[in-house]
């Protein structure tokens, strides 16, 4: 039975609800914390994998399921019970993408296997915004072809920014229909990859389905290529002020930047959240 009064409200990491010192501001905290006071669902949706998200669900007090993987890994992080969506590459996909990074000789690669890393070589600077790690789970370090031997969740490659292009057409050309592939924005200019059909949207609507909530009650936040399909599907996508133009062109709304509580400043306006609690 839908409640038409609830809303499910997705929110992106990096960019979106995190200030640019990926931190989560007094107002948001606030705001959000008010929005599941009244009966709303809220829900991280990220391309971090789960270790390097679960600090911020924790800061929230989520208790509901989270989308990782830009949707190749959806769980819920305190019910292991929870019917959830793990769709990784086929290995063989992997292998010959990784050939092909190698081949034109960047800088690093990096599969994920859920929260298992794989690292072909040791780079401090790359494990730093992998921060999260559980001391059970540690990085596997080396020759990746040989040491992945599972369907991995995700593949990252690290080329210099003048091999992005090349690579990105590359992928386009030889894996359009097995493989999705975004790029993480400046320094770091890494693509990322997953499989095909994989997105924000498909982990939005099963949990959307689990809570019996309508497409037009899906509030949904974020700022770069990988927020897009998810941003189109919702009822409420809402682009960040500092989103890209390609998602501010599919938003059915806009808000304030990250640095300037976008998320807090959109919520407590639609939803007529009581002012008097929010302290600004």
């Amino acid at each position: 039975m839908e409640n038409k009064n609830r809303h499910l409200i997705a929110l992106d990491l990096d960019g979106t609800l995190l200030s640019d010192d990926k931190k989560i501001s007094n107002r948001n905290k606030q705001v959000i914390a008010q929005a599941i006071e009244e009966g709303h669902v809220v829900v991280i949706a990220t391309g971090r994998p789960g270790r390097a998200s679960i600090q911020y669900y924790q800061e929230l007090q989520l208790k509901t399921p989270m989308v990782n993987f830009n949707g190749a890994f959806v769980h819920h992080p305190l019910d292991t019970s929870w019917k959830g969506i793990h769709t990784p590459m086929p290995l063989p996909t992997a292998h010959r993408i990784i050939d092909v990074s190698n081949e034109v000789k960047v800088n690093n690669i990096l599969a994920e296997v859920q929260d298992q890393v794989y690292l072909d070589q040791y780079s401090e600077d790359l494990m730093s915004i992998f921060q999260g790690f559980p001391e059970e789970s540690p990085y596997i370090i080396g020759n990746i072809k040989s040491k992945l031997k599972n369907d991995p969740t995700s593949v990252l490659i690290y080329p210099d920014a003048s091999q992005v292009q090349r690579l990105r057409a590359h992928l386009n050309d030889y894996h359009a229909e097995v493989i999705e592939h975004r790029k993480w924005g400046a320094p770091w200019n890494i693509i990322e990859i997953i499989k095909k059909g994989m997105n924000k949207a498909v982990g939005l609507k099963r949990i959307a389905d689990e809570y019996h909530i309508a497409r037009e009650n899906i509030i949904a936040f974020g700022d770069e290529d990988n927020d897009l399909e998810m941003i189109d599907y919702a009822g409420v996508g809402v682009s960040m002020g500092n989103a890209i133009d390609e998602l501010i062109s599919v938003s059915k709304h806009q808000t304030l930047s990250n640095e300037e509580d976008g998320i807090g400043v959109f919520l407590e306006e639609y939803l007529n959240l009581n002012k008097k609690n929010i302290i600004i």
